[in-house]
């Protein structure tokens, strides 16, 4: 891996590029780790659905668990791990909310299936069983028929703007290559740093 790069997010692009005309399954997701306000930790995968160099964008219910995390406590890493190449990708940075017209834009394009299930689940909310589930699908179901399925107003994106990026690449006897973007600030330049396996 060369350490010449001057910008991590053309380094992730060209990774990225390469993850998805390759044999991984489905080289957007991440696991995105959070912690609440108390810092207790916690772990799920999600899907990356935009980036940029304004950051790494991903959608979720509102009053999930971990939107409520991030609305306590907005800061957020997630992991890529590419393992047909044997590459990871960890990004750390602080989160905001994407605009509204971001949203609305994603939740437009997804399929209308998605969106009815945006607005029947209460995600993370306990459930008895699954008929609780599928009777409020065919509510808002009959409730849409015939109509464009608008945004919930509890369901919208979030933006990890990243402060640190590594790059891992897998080499025998556990002797990796680790390269690591860092900044203070997102107006900063990055610094870049090769660590020990």
């Amino acid at each position: 891996m060369a350490s010449n790069h001057q910008d991590p997010i053309n380094l992730f692009a060209a990774w990225f590029a390469e993850a998805k005309a390759s044999t991984v399954r489905d080289p957007t997701a991440m696991a995105l780790a959070t912690a609440s306000r108390d810092l207790m930790p916690a772990v799920r995968m999600v899907l990356m659905k935009q980036f940029d160099h304004d950051g790494l964008v991903f959608y979720t219910n509102l009053t999930s668990a971990k939107a409520r995390d991030l609305l306590e406590n907005p800061q957020a890493s997630v992991c890529f791990h590419w393992e047909p190449l044997k590459r990871q990708v960890r990004v750390a940075g602080s989160v905001e909310r994407v605009s509204d017209a971001e949203a609305d834009a994603y939740f437009a394009s997804r399929p209308r299936e998605s969106q009815l299930g945006a607005w029947a689940s209460l995600q993370s909310q306990p459930m008895k069983e699954r008929a609780e589930f599928e009777a409020r699908l065919a509510m808002v179901t009959k409730r849409y028929e015939g109509q464009i399925i608008p945004r919930p107003p509890h369901w919208s994106g979030f933006r990890i703007i990243p402060s640190r990026i590594e790059f891992w690449t897998d080499r025998p006897f556990r002797l990796h290559d680790r390269l690591v973007f860092s900044r203070q600030n997102p107006q900063d330049p990055w610094q870049t740093q090769i660590l020990y396996p």
